[in-house]
């Protein structure tokens, strides 16, 4: 099995990332609280291998993907072999809140991808739509695990609300300038073909905010992009549009929310290493 080997630590290595660093930020954290960081990135890296399975996807972060290197079944085998080692080490912690808080975050990504796969025809249902999207496939990750750790170290219920919300809050404005990225990084900054949700068919907030100024989108949006010269000219009305400017603004605003949820705790380096990397989902520029 070395091939497998092989394909898995590539996977792994190489897909660490920003969040990780959200339950990695105290100095004196328990083996279980570092355990969640472990299995957050897991969790995390199998849903990047399956996701690049459903929409076909050659690259991620400047690299060939799992299903392009080893082919399909490989790549949904890899993807599952990860959430069972990941599911392991949760079960190994023994506790039982945990799991349960962690397990959804499984059911969400599930129930994430359902919502993409599906569309609004009204329009005012859209961006909900998108939010509720956004919240289940990329900020429930962040926010369940900033819950579970905080279980871990505190017996105070207020504590765990407070590392949720901060956790969903900085997980959706993450996703936003995510969705951003999209339209004002290049390929290479971002390590994977730009414009790639409208070539998916999806409308993320850049493009539902242009639509309020362009309905003409609203026919593009029904038949997710699919007719010919449809992405180029989304992505004309988009750039022509405040849509990026708006989207922004919208992160802004749940990175202040994220802030003002963990400033309740009493003052520390952690919490303003929290406040800090908070402020950084704003200005990455991949």
């Amino acid at each position: 099995m070395p091939s497998f080997h092989k394909m898995i630590a590539e996977e792994v290595i190489g897909g660490v990332s920003v969040k990780k660093h959200y339950f990695l930020l105290t100095r004196d954290v328990q083996a279980s609280q570092r355990a969640i960081a472990l299995i957050a990135e897991m969790i995390h890296t199998a849903s990047l291998v399956h996701d690049d399975v459903i929409d076909d996807a050659s690259s991620r972060r400047g690299k060939h993907t799992v299903n392009k290197i080893w082919g399909e079944k490989k790549a949904v085998l890899a993807g599952d072999f990860i959430l069972s080692v990941a599911s392991i080490a949760l079960a190994r912690i023994g506790n039982t809140t945990v799991i349960s808080i962690l397990t959804q975050v499984i059911e969400d990504l599930v129930r994430g991808e359902f919502l993409q796969l599906g569309s609004k025809e009204n329009e005012n249902e859209r961006f909900a739509h998108y939010l509720e999207k956004t919240f289940k496939k990329t900020a429930s990750l962040i926010a369940n695990s900033c819950k579970a750790v905080s279980v871990l170290g505190c017996p105070d219920p207020v504590v765990h609300e407070i590392a949720y919300q901060y956790g969903k809050n900085v997980g959706i404005a993450f996703q936003l300038i995510d969705d951003v990225l999209d339209f004002t990084s290049s390929s290479d900054q971002m390590g994977k073909p730009t414009s790639a949700d409208l070539k998916l068919g999806l409308a993320t907030g850049p493009v539902l905010f242009a639509c309020q100024q362009f309905p003409e989108m609203n026919a593009m949006i029904m038949r997710r992009f699919s007719l010919p010269g449809d992405v180029d000219r989304a992505r004309q009305y988009v750039l022509q549009s405040d849509g990026v400017q708006q989207t922004t603004y919208l992160a802004q605003r749940y990175c202040h929310e994220a802030i003002r949820e963990i400033s309740k705790l009493r003052p520390s380096p952690e919490r303003d290493a929290l406040i800090q990397l908070s402020e950084t989902v704003l200005t990455r520029d991949k």
